[in-house]
């Protein structure tokens, strides 16, 4: 399912933005390793009560511009 693809060096700054966004998620949620996006996705969105949908649309938009502080 997921046609996102997260790099070691992009995912550290999005788990900061993350956990900056969602001050609930821990760093098990937060635990990933490149090739494992469906296994994110389906933490991510149990824990935050959403779907899968929500989820990746979130992780693509903060994608397209990691350098953004914006949430």
């Amino acid at each position: 399912m997921a046609t996102l693809k997260i790099s070691d060096p992009e995912w550290n700054i999005l788990k900061v933005k993350l956990s900056r966004k969602y001050n609930h998620l821990t760093e098990e949620d937060l635990a990933y390793s490149a090739g494992e996006e469906d296994l994110l996705l389906s933490k991510l969105a149990t824990r935050l009560r959403r779907n899968k949908d929500y989820v990746l649309f979130t992780l693509a938009k903060e994608l397209s511009n990691l350098e953004s502080n914006r949430l």
